[in-house]
């Protein structure tokens, strides 16, 4: 063995060790350096969500520790400014949002998607609000809330009765009414009461003003471009806003929660008196948001539906925080569109529809609501007034508002439906907000996969459009050659051309020779 490989074996063997070669640690380098990036990258792409989660989290904590300080009125409220922040925030950019998108979102489709998206977006609400409350209903009769708590009502928890004198027609005679607002202007602002409300946006109107706008825009033609672009740009720079204040949410968050378990007063009264009717609620939450939704976006797309939720934990942290679906409609446009890929046209035009008319979460908790007050007054429900509980709470839903105890409202047209007094509701009021959260969490996850159902139909449907129009430019192409073969056989100038046959030269010569 030469002295120079001695020398090397000495190198590469240290105290028996085999030492790594240079390759060995640059790979090792590779492999950290690559570990990292993927790190800082995810990081960077959920930071936001990261960051909203700990806010809940901090603001639990932090309410906890506050709780024991025994706060004054004033106090108080500069502890909630924040949060409160917040919620104007978000309530300040619904309006413009929603008018926006959805005249840009109808102006964008053509008047058949339009009304085949229409119709399917019609029937997906209908169809999951009608399970979810067939689900309230069946799990009001296995779980029993109101069972053995006749002695519970309003005065034994120190709460105010609420009451509502209105017929359940009245009821959805003013649904039908706040659909066409006599003052636009007005209906920024206003609605008219469905049960006992009056103060608030009619969203419902300017949701049916801005699509039947959007759609007579599109028919207008070159006449109505102009205005298009503009409410398409009013609409990009709307969510501008929208990613400016998805980071002041955490912040608002932390004390959004925070003051809300400051302001608990008597927690474990109210959940050993109400823990079965929260129980159900929550169990319906989980049932028709973790299964029912899941399995119907499945059945529909054959995608994981979990991978598609997972892309937007911010909104659902937003709406377990705020309990409103209107003001988490901003952040769940920008999840949608950023992280699962759907189409504008189609997140823009059904997200706020939904929002408004897509209550399933309101329809779960609205029929535990009306079948526990039967319980409580001992009253049996016929087959005929369970029928009416999943019609009314089906239709009512639809005019719940999508602000924090929306739906409180509407189980007073149920329980006036089927004859029951509405003098308890004020119970269903106490615990609120805690049955609120999981509700609110449930209704925007309904809109989303609604979304992601009708993003999937239309790349089908454009994709179909697509073979079609290449299918027909093949039929045309086959045509044309076919022509132009047919040409080339009748043309004169190719028949004058044309090879002479094999025999004619011989035929030839003979001629020449007998001359």
């Amino acid at each position: 063995m030469d002295r120079s490989e001695k020398k090397m074996e000495k190198k590469s063997e240290i105290n028996g060790h085999a030492m790594p070669s240079s390759a060995s640690t640059q790979e090792e380098k590779k492999k950290k350096r690559g570990f990292k990036e993927r790190l800082t990258r995810f990081l960077s792409r959920n930071l936001l969500v990261i960051l909203t989660v700990s806010g809940v989290l901090v603001g639990v904590g932090l309410g906890m520790l506050v709780r024991g300080m025994n706060l004054s009125k004033a106090q108080m409220s500069h502890f909630a400014f924040p949060g409160e922040m917040l919620l104007r925030m978000l309530k300040m950019i619904i309006l413009p949002l929603v008018v926006c998108s959805l005249v840009s979102g109808a102006a964008s489709l053509d008047t058949r998607s339009l009304g085949k998206l229409g119709g399917i977006a019609v029937a997906y609400f209908l169809v999951t609000t009608l399970i979810a409350s067939g689900i309230g209903v069946a799990l009001a009769f296995i779980i029993k809330p109101g069972v053995g708590a006749g002695a519970l009502n309003t005065n034994s928890l120190g709460l105010e009765s609420v009451s509502s004198n209105k017929e359940t027609t009245d009821s959805f005679l003013d649904l039908a009414r706040n659909l066409f607002p006599s003052n636009l202007v007005a209906a920024a602002f206003r609605s008219v009461p469905i049960g006992a409300e009056a103060d608030g946006m009619n969203i419902l109107g300017l949701v049916l003003f801005a699509m039947m706008f959007g759609v007579a825009l599109r028919i207008l033609g070159e006449e109505g471009e102009e205005l298009i672009r503009f409410f398409n740009a009013f609409n990009e720079a709307t969510m501008v806003l929208v990613s400016w204040i998805m980071w002041y949410i955490p912040f608002g968050i932390m004390f959004l929660v925070g003051s809300k378990i400051v302001e608990m007063e008597d927690v474990v009264l109210l959940v050993t008196s109400l823990g079965k009717y929260i129980f159900a609620s929550i169990l319906g939450h989980i049932i028709h948001g973790g299964i029912v939704l899941p399995l119907i976006y499945f059945a529909f797309t054959r995608k994981n539906p979990f991978s598609f939720l997972s892309g937007l934990i911010t909104p659902f942290t937003t709406a377990f925080a705020t309990c409103s679906s209107s003001a988490t409609l901003p952040s769940m446009i920008k999840c949608v569109e950023e992280n699962n890929g759907v189409d504008k046209r189609i997140s823009r035009f059904i997200l706020p529809i939904g929002a408004t008319v897509n209550m399933d979460g309101a329809a779960i908790f609205q029929c535990i609501a009306a079948v526990f007050i039967a319980q409580l007054n001992n009253t049996e429900l016929n087959a005929g007034q369970i029928f009416t509980i999943l019609v009314t709470a089906t239709a009512s839903s639809v005019g719940a508002a999508g602000i924090p105890a929306g739906g409180i409202i509407t189980i007073a047209i149920i329980l006036e439906a089927i004859g029951l007094p509405t003098n308890d509701l004020s119970l269903m009021l106490a615990v609120d907000w805690i049955v609120d959260r999981t509700t609110t969490v449930v209704n925007v996850e309904g809109d989303a996969l609604g979304a992601g159902i009708l993003h999937h139909i239309n790349q089908l449907e454009m994709k179909k459009h697509q073979q079609e129009v290449a299918e027909e430019l093949e039929e045309v192409k086959v045509e044309s050659v076919a022509n132009v073969q047919a040409e080339e056989e009748t043309s004169p100038l190719v028949t004058r051309q044309t090879k002479v046959p094999e025999g004619m030269p011989e035929a030839i010569d003979k001629d020449r020779n007998s001359l």
